[in-house]
């Protein structure tokens, strides 16, 4: 069973920087896309990044472009999602979700059941 594990949520001013952490255990293939969703309280889930694991794709929620970079971590089935100039509105559970087994064309944020697997999440505060 494939499992997703994330790590690196904090909380920080405005303006400041996290480094947001996913690694997948478990897994006898690898993964084809791996991405971020959050939801921040009161709000519906919503798409943050995706990457596809072979090629390097990557995709982004349009209003977070500039601001939010995702890359491969340094092992296999690993992500990171890194967050600069942090606004308030920024606040939510951040969730890692990944791609294993099924064929995922176009960008894999059009829809959450591009992705079979999810974590359980770590909280980013940001504070003004």
């Amino acid at each position: 069973q494939v499992q997703l594990v994330e790590s690196g949520g904090g909380s920080v001013q405005a303006g400041g920087s996290l480094k947001l952490f996913c690694a997948a255990s478990g897994a006898t293939y690898r993964s084809n896309v791996m991405g971020w969703f959050r939801q921040a309280p009161g709000k519906e889930r919503e798409a943050v990044a995706a990457r596809f694991t072979s090629g390097g794709m990557t995709f982004y929620a349009d209003s977070l472009k500039g601001r939010f970079t995702i890359a491969r971590g340094d092992d296999r089935d690993t992500v990171t999602l890194q967050m600069d100039n942090l606004k308030p509105e920024d606040t939510a559970m951040y969730y890692c979700a990944a791609a294993f087994g099924r064929v995922v064309n176009g960008n894999p944020l059009s829809k959450e059941a591009n992705f079979n697997y999810w974590g359980r999440g770590t909280q980013v505060t940001v504070s003004s």
